[in-house]
């Protein structure tokens, strides 16, 4: 029987922990280092509180700050709830006074747990799932730094020598990139001339060459005019470009680095079977999940948590109206969306279901959330099974649309 429920407010130096008892009755409130001596020490203490009960911890984070607590409270067979710091912010405007403080989140906290049953429990993930967790949170960056660039690139050529700017996508041209490294002013393209220009890309490696060169020189006899400040503008660019290069053989190296650590987890082979799915998709969603989908007891937890089953809305006369929930795991929604987004191309039952919500008069963003949950269905009895998926014939998928 559970007699104690402790909240955990965490932080990065230190976390607050606040122990209630059945009543509310606040019974230890605590300030303790982020440091294993002292989470050890707390936790003694909490479990002498409970004098042999059941003892349930809680917390608003699940990685980061309170990993370590995790981990200390996962080797003492504690259960250990997650509270979404969104929650914890709407449950404490109920409560008496309206200033915010460490103590104060935490009894909160503990009392949600106590009171609430749709909490869901927190397990630390394996050492694979962790590992690919960090992995793809590091891709995530590294992607965002490349869009990032990418945009500061087109910009600032966009200032001197649009021309150019038009001339290429360089999110795809890694030609394109490596002609702005040496060769980036309409003056300066002019005096080299294609055929050197196309000498110079071909002996660096990149693909149509010929054809980056001659776009070039043509971009570049369309503007004979100096704009103010362009040697500055193009050293910009330069040092852009080079930027996105490194960044393309950084993500490069991680894709590479996730896709050996990926392999080893024991759902990969189901996950990789699944059309759509390749090695970071998967990655991204064992390192989202922990690699245990049993946490969710079932399906439709499961895609309640991933953003795909609707939230209903009605009052008085109007019922049947659903929207997208507020609260959910934008990581494992983004797995399936663009899962199923690739699926499209390669599985004609995806393709098929996808039509068929779109006859029915859905819009693109509700067929494709549709198509996500139908799968994440699959995807659960084949994780659960430790099955692989086997591809539906092409006339049976028309028959079952």
């Amino acid at each position: 029987m559970t007699k104690l429920w402790a909240g955990i407010d965490a932080g990065k130096a230190h976390h607050h922990c606040v122990v209630i008892d059945a009543a509310g009755n606040r019974l230890l409130s605590q300030r303790v280092p982020n440091d294993e001596p002292a989470l050890l020490e707390l936790i003694v203490n909490v479990l002498k509180l409970g004098d042999g009960d059941e003892v349930i911890w809680a917390t608003d984070l699940n990685h980061g700050g309170p990993a370590l607590l995790i981990a200390i409270l996962v080797a003492h067979g504690q259960t250990i709830l997650y509270i979404p710091g969104r929650i914890v912010h709407h449950a404490s405007k109920l409560y008496r006074g309206e200033g915010k403080t460490d103590a104060k989140d935490a009894a909160v906290i503990a009392d949600q747990a106590r009171m609430r049953r749709d909490l869901q429990p927190l397990r630390a993930g394996d050492e694979i799932c962790t590992g690919l967790r960090l992995l793809t949170a590091r891709r995530a960056d590294k992607s965002a730094d490349r869009v990032r660039a990418i945009n500061r690139l087109q910009a600032q050529l966009l200032e001197y020598f649009p021309a150019l700017e038009r001339a290429f996508d360089y999110s795809r041209s890694k030609a394109a990139l490596t002609l702005l490294t040496k060769h980036r002013t309409p003056d300066g393209i002019r005096r080299t001339g294609q055929t050197r220009i196309h000498a110079w890309l071909k002996k660096h490696g990149t693909r149509s060459s010929a054809a980056v060169a001659q776009a070039a020189v043509d971009a570049a006899k369309s503007q004979h005019i100096t704009v103010p400040a362009q040697h500055l503008g193009e050293q910009i660019v330069a040092a852009l470009a080079q930027e996105i290069i490194t960044l393309d053989k950084e993500l490069a190296e991680l894709d590479a680095l996730i896709s050996e650590k990926v392999s080893e987890h024991r759902h990969t082979p189901s996950l990789l079977s699944m059309p759509g799915f390749g090695p970071v998709l998967a990655a991204e969603l064992l390192g989202a999940t922990g690699g245990d989908l049993t946490v969710f007891e079932t399906a439709d937890r499961f895609a309640g948590v991933a953003g795909l089953a609707p939230a209903p809305r009605d009052s008085g006369r109007i019922t049947g109206n659903h929207h997208r929930p507020r609260r959910y795991d934008r990581r494992l929604l983004r797995v399936f969306y663009l899962s199923g987004l690739s699926a499209l191309k390669s599985c004609p039952a995806s393709r098929t279901y996808y039509d068929r919500k779109r006859a029915e008069g859905k819009t693109h963003i509700q067929a494709m959330l549709s198509l996500a949950r139908r799968r994440l269905n699959v995807l659960w009895a084949m994780l659960r099974d430790g099955t692989t998926y086997t591809p539906v014939p092409a006339r049976a998928a028309r028959l079952a649309a």
